[in-house]
């Protein structure tokens, strides 16, 4: 087995809520507990964006069509999001964290990263204390949570999808490289389906096979993410959990009643588009250099469109200006179901890199989990 003497060890926790906003709905209703729900639209145009348990028995997921989900389960119970609710218990949900550390990274209302190296409970199991705090958001929501307990962000996000619903894995430091072969290549957290498909064609069906291959190899086929790839499997991820996460990109997108099909219909909409994106700009105070340009058709199939400027921007009419020229681009390949328009290489970038540079120094810890 490979020497972990360079991998950083820290206890980090990935907590994740079981079907949440589907939990939420069921925990104010009873009449829906025990029964298959989505929470999402019932309409043609529909999309589920959570699915309870009950429902997915049946091959219900979150971003699938209402109506596909409809014809799964035929007594699906269609619930309408109420974003307002999530968010006061996910308030609730972070209140516990910040009981154990103020090392937490929330990825969304429902999932978070927290490193409890040090604590503030001075309790060196990680390990009890994910156990602590899914007992205290039970205790104060009503509502049951998964973790994924070890030594780094990648290993714990994995884990917290071993013993779902409402358990814990721990994966210890001498565990790792195994549980990492062991692992089916699907289970890795940043290889989606297409990536998936692409590694069994190279022969690439767990953990172990993934090692065997070279950085060079996996750089030529997958590009940046091939170092990724290369090292994850070997237990290394550097990056710490940051309680003040700086967004990569900030956009806006609509879905729409009924399909477009020419430019003139779309022009309209890309300009209410723009707007909404020019004030969560402001809102948070931010620029960016490249524009992209998402186009969903008819038939599913998704087509981005990117344009890097020399300087930075966040006002409506120089976003939609650009968004306009990536539209008439290309042809379109079919009629339209949704536009959004994102803005990436932004002006917090530098200050990311700050951050980062940290990382540089590692101390190798030692300690129980």
């Amino acid at each position: 087995m490979e020497n972990t003497r360079h991998i950083p060890q820290r206890k980090i926790i990935h907590v994740d809520m079981d079907a949440f906003y589907a939990s939420v709905e069921q925990l104010d209703n009873p009449e829906l507990r025990g029964k298959p729900i989505a929470v999402g639209g019932s309409s043609q145009r529909g999309v589920v964006a959570a699915a309870s348990y009950e429902a997915r028995k049946f091959g219900v997921r979150s971003a699938m069509s209402s109506v596909l989900a409809k014809r799964n389960c035929p007594d699906l119970i269609f619930v309408k999001a109420r974003f307002d609710r999530y968010k006061e218990i996910s308030q609730k949900i972070r209140a516990v964290f910040y009981a154990y550390t103020d090392l937490v990274e929330p990825l969304s209302l429902d999932e978070a990263y927290l490193d409890v190296t040090i604590n503030k409970k001075g309790n060196p199991s990680a390990t009890l204390i994910a156990k602590e705090i899914r007992q205290r958001i039970l205790e104060e929501t009503g509502l049951h949570a998964s973790a994924g307990i070890s030594i780094n962000k990648f290993i714990a996000k994995v884990a917290s999808d071993i013993n779902k619903p409402n358990g814990q894995k721990t994966v210890n430091p001498e565990e790792v490289l195994q549980f990492l072969e062991d692992l089916d290549i699907r289970k890795f957290y940043g290889v989606g389906k297409v990536t998936a498909e692409k590694m069994y064609q190279l022969g690439i069906f767990t953990g172990k096979d993934l090692k065997t291959k070279s950085v060079a190899f996996l750089t030529e086929h997958f590009g940046k993410s091939g170092g990724y790839y290369y090292d994850v499997v070997r237990g290394i991820h550097k990056s710490e959990v940051k309680p003040h996460r700086i967004p990569k990109s900030v956009g806006a997108e609509r879905t729409f009643s009924e399909n477009l099909s020419s430019e003139i219909f779309m022009l309209e909409r890309l300009d209410h588009i723009a707007a909404e994106l020019e004030r969560r700009l402001k809102k948070a105070d931010i620029a960016g250099k490249t524009i992209t340009l998402k186009i969903k058709y008819s038939d599913f199939t998704l087509n981005t469109r990117s344009k890097t400027l020399p300087y930075f921007i966040a006002d409506k009419d120089l976003i939609l200006e650009t968004a306009k020229e990536l539209l008439y681009q290309e042809e379109l390949q079919n009629s339209v179901r949704l536009l959004g328009i994102s803005l990436a290489n932004l002006n917090t970038d530098k200050k990311e890199t700050a951050k980062t540079g940290e990382e540089a120094i590692l101390v190798q810890l030692k300690f129980d989990f």
